[in-house]
């Protein structure tokens, strides 16, 4: 056997981790080394940071950036981050909408696949357009920045389609592609009330409080308060089935259990005690069914999405193993099994050190996107979040 060849292996096994602790020192290293390696320039002369390290994603996609700024926010200076959060701006259409992506020459596309996927913009983007702002105040503090956009956000949370009845976000059920749900989905046809899009908005809504009522505007920030109490209530009402133990994606068209938004929901807080611990437990005694390699299918096991725009079952979104949710997953697992909660991390930079790779999400014999910078840095938020409860913060 050729000895450097050995000996490169044998460097990889020893820097397998054993511990959580290791696993996350590593998720924290490589996720900076990734954020700065996947920066481009734009023709405007600002930095983005698209969601692969290397030519395939040519845009500035907003939810990536957010989950960048999610995980690792200390991995940019402050003068990128507020660039990049006025060149999404800059994008926001006069009705309000905003983008889900930015072409480097700054031509806003709205709907996924460059603007051809729907008719009409992706139902995340106001969302995310305030998580981006929440995460750039809360490393510059810069509350000029604040004041001078943040009607800009009040307006695109506006923009999000809802349902009057239910104030949940939504998608008009239809022949025709109305417009594509939260972008990790936007593949998988989601009709009536959609259940992540939802979560984002009660997220958005706390993040948009925070905002105002750091520049003085206290009676806008309580009425996003309230918006947000509403839309958790609604959200435990309309999407939770107590039979299964999960919330359930959507209330026309793809009624199925989603794994990732039961995570992302404990992970909220929208969740009640009840729930709280249904989910973890569904998640502790169907492991095997749901993570491969440390990552975690969308659906439960053996289940493909009703609707998709013709997604094989088994890739992609619709069966695929996907890093970036491991975080909200472990965050509500740990309520049941703490030990393996730990042990999914570590099993997931597993994978990345013995691949080679960090891909966009994985199966048998199947791989896609390398080096997905999200997939190493969003799953640190969920994990910050489980150990901080750990210690009773």
């Amino acid at each position: 056997m050729d000895k450097p060849l050995t000996a490169k292996a044998d460097a990889r096994r020893a820097a397998l981790p054993a511990t959580l602790d290791e696993a996350v020192a590593w998720l924290k290293q490589r996720s900076t080394q990734m954020i700065r390696d996947c920066r481009r320039p734009t023709k405007s002369g600002i930095t983005a940071f698209p969601p692969q390290v290397g030519v395939g994603y040519e845009a500035f996609w907003l939810r990536d950036y957010a989950y960048m700024l999610e995980g690792n926010a200390e991995a940019f200076s402050d003068q990128e981050l507020k660039d990049a959060y006025r060149f999404f701006l800059a994008g926001q259409r006069a009705d309000g909408a905003m983008v889900d992506c930015v072409k480097f020459d700054g031509t806003p596309c709205y709907m996924p696949a460059y603007g051809t996927l729907g008719r009409n913009p992706v139902a995340d983007g106001s969302q995310f357009a305030v998580d981006v702002a929440w995460h750039t105040f809360s490393r510059t503090r810069d509350t000029n920045l604040v004041a001078a956009t943040v009607n800009q956000l009040i307006t695109g949370m506006r923009a999000v389609p809802r349902n009057p009845a239910t104030g949940l976000v939504h998608i008009k059920p239809g022949a025709e592609l109305d417009r594509c749900p939260y972008g990790f989905t936007d593949g998988i046809r989601k009709q009536g009330d959609v259940l992540f899009c939802s979560l984002l908005f009660v997220q958005a809504s706390r993040q948009l409080a925070d905002l105002l009522g750091a520049v003085g505007r206290r009676t806008e920030a309580r009425h996003w308060r309230t918006e947000a109490r509403q839309v958790t209530k609604k959200i435990r009402d309309m999407f939770w089935d107590p039979r299964i133990g999960l919330f359930r994606a959507a209330t026309v068209a793809c009624q199925q259990p989603d794994i990732w938004g039961s995570a992302f929901a404990v992970y909220l807080g929208v969740t009640d005690r009840k729930q709280t611990q249904a989910v973890a437990r569904y998640f502790q005694e169907h492991y095997r069914e749901i993570v491969k390699r440390g990552q975690l299918r969308h659906l439960p096991g053996g289940m493909a999405w009703e609707a998709t725009v013709g997604i094989k079952p088994g890739t992609y979104q619709n069966g695929a193993y996907w890093a970036t949710p491991i975080g909200w997953f472990v965050d509500a697992l740990d309520r049941a099994d703490p030990k393996l909660a730990d042990q999914t991390v570590v099993d997931l930079v597993r994978d990345f050190i013995n691949s080679g790779d960090e891909n966009e999400c994985v199966n048998d014999g199947y791989a896609n996107v390398s080096h997905y910078v999200a997939s190493t840095t969003l799953p640190l938020a969920g994990i910050r979040v489980m150990l901080a409860r750990r210690k009773g913060h």
